[in-house]
């Protein structure tokens, strides 16, 4: 009997957010469903070179990349991609039928254009808030009708628990994961951490309530200790920027093709 060649390795695939604090990437076959993954991970920015042996197992056909972390970053990643195919991602006046009425559309950040794109595809018809909290958070609005009409931009979980005790005589620094109990805070670290994350929690709230939202999407690596205090209806979804790059890439295939 002649022996059966092993399958081809499929071509991948590869979306890269790189954020102001760490790399997130993941590998999607050609077709997969929004957010299934062939593989993913994240690095610190100063464990940039380590993302190479991440993708030596695949095949990549194509990278598209959010980058809203400078030009250093973007040409150290030029180098590492493994393929020439690679589309750097941009806020545009409209995409994959979402219109961005940013008052000037380009200077809107990639990641939130990115995060936008993929929660009107997870909740198509539906008005959205889009909550990504990392670095920063951003609180962003999309409608009904596929108008992305805005948001807003404060400091992130860390940054603004990491400033109170850094610029404030006497208060420790705290960890943005500790564990929060229940009611009011009776020391101080757990009062830092709970002062903060209502400020987060309230002002997504509050762009839910200014917005008549339906719902809300929130991501990033603060949205396990943030998604607990809302109380508005919400999903929470890992790599919301990864999955509107995912998106992205269908609708420009669809487009050219």
């Amino acid at each position: 009997m002649t022996p059966v060649p092993p399958p081809l390795p499929q071509p991948m695939l590869l979306l890269i957010d790189a954020g102001n604090t760490r790399i997130k990437w993941a590998l999607a076959r050609r077709g997969a469903a929004l957010g299934v993954w062939s593989a993913s991970g994240a690095v610190a920015h100063a464990d940039l070179n380590h993302l190479p042996a991440s993708w030596n197992h695949a095949v990549i056909e194509r990278a598209l990349v959010a980058n809203v972390a400078g030009q250093r970053l973007r040409d150290q990643l030029q180098l590492m991609i493994p393929t020439t195919a690679i589309d750097w991602f941009a806020s545009s006046a409209s995409m994959d039928g979402m219109r961005n009425r940013y008052r000037n559309p380009a200077q809107l950040g990639c990641d939130r254009f990115a995060a936008a794109l993929g929660a009107r595809a997870l909740e198509p018809g539906r008005a959205i808030i889009v909550a990504t909290c990392g670095t920063a958070t951003t609180i962003d609005a999309v409608s009904a009708a596929g108008d992305f009409l805005g948001g807003m931009i404060l400091p992130g979980l860390g940054l603004m628990a990491a400033s109170l005790a850094r610029n404030t005589a006497q208060l420790p620094q705290v960890d943005a994961g500790r564990e929060l109990p229940a009611g009011f805070a009776d020391n101080t670290d757990d009062a830092i951490l709970s002062g903060c994350l209502a400020a987060q929690a309230g002002a997504i709230e509050r762009a839910f309530a200014l917005h008549g939202a339906a719902t809300c999407i929130i991501s990033g690596g603060a949205a396990p200790f943030i998604a607990p205090q809302l109380a508005v209806p919400h999903r929470m979804v890992d790599n919301i920027v990864l999955t509107g790059l995912q998106r992205a890439a269908y609708a420009s295939d669809t487009t050219t093709g």
